[in-house]
């Protein structure tokens, strides 16, 4: 008995070393996971807060990005409503040099016409022996239509006769100017 109590201890003795085995190794593997979760969990921090700087980086360059488009579109609103405003300036200042041009080329008839007119009005009345003026002559047209002269000046008439193009230049006339 005594040699199975001795072989019983020393059986006993080799399970107690090596449970004292498997223990310390069960530590140690406890503490190398222990170690690896905080790692991983400082790993996961460090990750968190880049990607939250990165997210934080991205909507402010988006909010950025937002505001030169809202600004570039404004611009380009403006710059739009400017570019109108110097088409609608064109054109007016096309059809002003247009009528200018007109009267450009009639100055020469406008001339004669206040020279007329002056030297008629230098001319002293005509009396004659009746106490009512005498009715228009016939002849006078009251349109201011006058005959083509023999040098065959251009006909600038006051009357109603329509010409095609002075009409669509005179409708599209804007006053207020001084030529």
């Amino acid at each position: 008995m005594s040699s199975a109590i001795r072989e019983a201890n020393a059986h006993l003795a080799a399970l107690h070393g090596r449970v004292a085995e498997l223990e310390r190794r069960l530590a140690v593997a406890e503490e190398t996971v222990r170690e690896q979760a905080q790692s991983l969990i400082r790993k996961d921090g460090q990750l968190r807060r880049a990607l939250s700087e990165l997210r934080q980086g991205k909507d402010s360059e988006i909010s950025a990005l937002e505001e030169r488009l809202r600004v570039s579109e404004g611009e380009s609103q403006r710059l739009w409503g400017l570019l109108q405003e110097k088409d609608l300036l064109v054109a007016q200042l096309r059809h002003r040099s247009r009528l200018l041009s007109k009267i450009c080329r009639s100055r020469p008839v406008l001339d004669n016409l206040l020279a007329y007119m002056a030297e008629g009005e230098r001319l002293s009345p005509v009396h004659s022996g009746r106490t009512s003026p005498d009715p228009l002559p016939a002849a006078l047209d009251l349109n201011c239509v006058p005959d083509l002269d023999s040098d065959g000046g251009k006909d600038f008439s006051l009357s109603t006769v329509d010409n095609d193009d002075d009409n669509r230049d005179s409708d599209q006339t804007l006053f207020g100017t001084t030529v």
